[in-house]
């Protein structure tokens, strides 16, 4: 059976690959507008970052907390919001660092301030354009590669240690 991956989720322990059921609109609306504590995955595959062990399940609740970095895998060529984002204002270059059992580092651009609690354009999370991810060892595996080379990336602002804006 040939399982249409749309979706992927990074946590401290997994990357996970599937499609988040009862999906209306774009994954960062999605992920910023949920107010359940778990997201269902549908035909989720669970990769684990430490060992590479897979785990295959045709329905998986992920604690919405839990995501550090998210990804939809889309077309983009046509897609009018992410045009408008790049295009809305001058972007400035951002490290974001997530400490814990994974500490990972994301280098890319933002939005001016996307990442404050003031900011009613984006909630919870927040897009990073051309992330950079530094601290997870993708070399050698077909689906944790998937993380290098991503065009944007929402990331969980509630799970950022520190963030440094080079503006």
């Amino acid at each position: 059976m040939l399982t249409l991956v749309s979706d992927l989720l990074l946590t401290d322990a997994f990357l996970i690959k599937g499609k988040v059921q009862d999906k209306y609109t774009r994954l960062s609306q999605v992920l910023d507008e949920h107010r359940k504590f778990f997201l269902k995955v549908k035909d989720a595959t669970l990769i684990d970052l430490k060992t590479r062990e897979r785990i295959q399940t045709p329905l998986l609740h992920v604690n919405v907390d839990e995501i550090l970095l998210a990804h939809e895998l889309l077309d983009e060529s046509g897609d009018q919001y992410l045009r408008a984002l790049s295009q809305d204002e001058e972007l400035h270059k951002v490290r974001v660092f997530y400490t814990g059992e994974q500490n990972l580092e994301v280098a890319g651009k933002v939005r001016p301030g996307c990442y404050e609690a003031t900011d009613r354009a984006t909630r919870r999370f927040f897009v990073v354009r051309e992330p950079e991810l530094r601290g997870l060892k993708t070399a050698g595996d077909e689906d944790l590669g998937l993380l290098d080379g991503l065009s944007y990336a929402i990331l969980n602002k509630p799970r950022l240690s520190y963030l440094y804006d080079f503006n």
